[in-house]
């Protein structure tokens, strides 16, 4: 490659403020819809581009594998009964505090899940 030519790909540029208030918003909303898909795209994809949204993909991630082991015991534990309370309380506790988590990330605030195992740091 000689010095007039550009080269291959560009670095990713930093979002805008408010691209990143929509990002993480919809990161913490897409887990109440696909579960731990939305974390996981979006901190792959976008923490590198912002560390705001990053650091709300990432605890969105962590909440949404906790959710998901919170549904596999509780499945398992509907062979005694209790299952069928602890299930429609994750499902419940999930979708209040992921929308808890969106309104913080869109004013611009880092949400910090309560009752969240930290797997990645």
């Amino acid at each position: 490659m000689t010095s007039d030519q550009t080269p291959a790909y560009a670095p990713a540029q930093p979002l805008s403020p408010s691209d990143e208030r929509m990002w993480a918003t919809l990161i913490h909303v897409g887990g109440i819809v696909i579960g731990f898909i939305s974390p996981l795209l979006g901190y792959l994809l976008l923490k590198d581009r912002s560390a705001f949204v990053g650091e709300n993909a990432k605890n969105a991630l962590n909440f949404q594998i906790t959710v998901l082991i919170g549904y596999i015991a509780s499945g398992i534990l509907m062979f005694v009964l209790i299952g069928f309370i602890t299930y429609p309380l994750v499902w419940v506790l999930s979708i209040v505090f992921s929308i808890m988590g969106a309104l913080a990330a869109n004013k611009g605030q880092v949400y910090k899940y309560p009752l969240t195992i930290a797997f990645i740091k």
